[in-house]
């Protein structure tokens, strides 16, 4: 009996979960506007993704194309990106409703000196009306580029050895 390959749902499930976990500590541990740990969880994705590429084409025994590893990868891609959105609306609306005013306060103390108070304002009104809709939109975006990318290394890092089949052979 052949072994199937593990799926894209599978490895994105892992994924995601690595990058909630990674997340909650980062909020735990109140280093939430650190840019550095941001950076290191898109290095999460990055990784995880080329390791589910090149693991795709060692289950299939080299016996696939870079077209079918990419594809496998952005697959892979695409439930983490749901899976990241779902976490990230309930992180905001439900686990940790006071992130969004945490964030605001950061934002209105760097702002202050730059612009007026009533500018200020009305700057953050309009952030705190449409911070859920751009923080999702931006992990579909950031995600989606990063995991194209993830997907295009690990296709082109795994070893191929595709067997054509034709009438001949």
């Amino acid at each position: 009996m052949e072994k199937k390959p593990l799926s894209p749902p599978v490895y994105g499930l892992v994924i995601s979960i690595v990058l909630i976990i990674f997340g909650l500590i980062i909020q735990f541990t109140n280093q939430f506007q650190n840019k550095t740990l941001g950076y290191v969880s898109y290095a999460v994705l990055l990784i995880g993704i080329i390791i589910a590429c090149v693991n795709y084409a060692k289950q299939m025994n080299g016996n696939v194309t870079y077209g079918n590893v990419f594809a496998h990868g952005f697959k892979t891609t695409a439930v983490v990106i749901v899976i990241m959105a779902i976490y990230t609306a309930l992180a905001l609306k439900i686990i940790f409703p006071d992130m969004i005013d945490k964030i605001l306060e950061t934002s209105r103390t760097q702002m202050e000196g730059k612009m007026a108070d009533d500018q200020i304002e009305q700057a953050l009104q309009m952030t705190r009306k449409f911070f859920l809709p751009f923080a999702i939109g931006g992990i579909i975006v950031i995600y989606g580029i990063l995991g194209a990318i993830a997907a295009a290394i690990g296709a082109a890092v795994a070893k191929k050895n595709p067997q054509v089949n034709t009438p001949f052979n």
